[in-house]
């Protein structure tokens, strides 16, 4: 090899330590944030603790970021799940044969996403309130707890970010119940027999409880 290919070769083949490790570094890093969602802090305040079918959950989702990224939504989630006990078939090793187990089996009645903003930069440092009113459909079941039987209504506020996890708030169960009905309370008819009098002036006849007659202006004597 001639000493210009060497120099040649060296020219373009040859990378300090620093410049090898900012590319692993800067390739870490990028692999890191594919697998992590971004350092934010997402809290959902309520403003009660028992809602109603057919009325709004109301609230507000607190956003507080720690890093630069872009974000494709910021929403709510919110799911009324019904889980039920069932007796299902299963083979036994053990036993050589089929044996019948309680399992719990779930179903999703209700599933929302409710977006309180759309695409939107944050950047690090940023703090925000989104408020929220979700309707609950009143056809839904309320929440319940049996022995066999369950209902159960969550929701929790998402970040969601391309290419990288949802940031997510911690879930929060939700007390979801019948409306109050207030009774209809029917008032009874009352019906008073009036007894009529005639005055012995005239002969008109008049209320008995009244004492002056209304045609004569005579007084009623007893």
């Amino acid at each position: 090899m001639t000493l210009f290919r060497v120099v040649k070769y060296f020219k373009f083949k040859f990378f300090t330590v620093e410049d090898v490790g900012g590319s692993i570094l800067s390739f870490l890093k990028k692999l890191a944030e594919k697998v992590t969602p971004p350092k934010v802090s997402l809290k959902l305040n309520l403003s009660g603790s028992v809602f109603y079918l057919g009325d709004d959950i109301k609230g507000e989702l607190t956003v507080i970021s720690y890093e630069d990224f872009d974000a494709e939504d910021v929403r709510c989630e919110i799911r009324c799940v019904e889980s039920a006990k069932v007796q299902k078939r299963f083979y036994d090793h053990a036993l050589k044969r089929e044996v019948f187990r309680e399992v719990w089996e779930s179903t999703t009645l209700y599933s929302a996403n409710p977006s309180l903003s759309g695409p939107i930069h944050i950047s690090q440092g940023f703090s925000s309130t989104f408020p929220f009113s979700i309707p609950i459909p009143v056809t839904m079941k309320p929440t319940s707890k049996g022995l066999d039987r369950r209902v159960t209504w969550t929701i929790k506020g998402v970040v969601a970010i391309k290419g990288r996890p949802d940031a997510v708030s911690p879930t929060l169960e939700i007390q979801v119940a019948q409306p109050v009905t207030t009774p209809v309370v029917k008032e009874r008819e009352v019906i008073r027999e009036v007894v009529m009098v005639p005055c012995k002036y005239c002969g008109t006849l008049f209320p008995q409880t009244e004492t002056i007659c209304p045609h004569c202006g005579a007084r009623r004597t007893i």
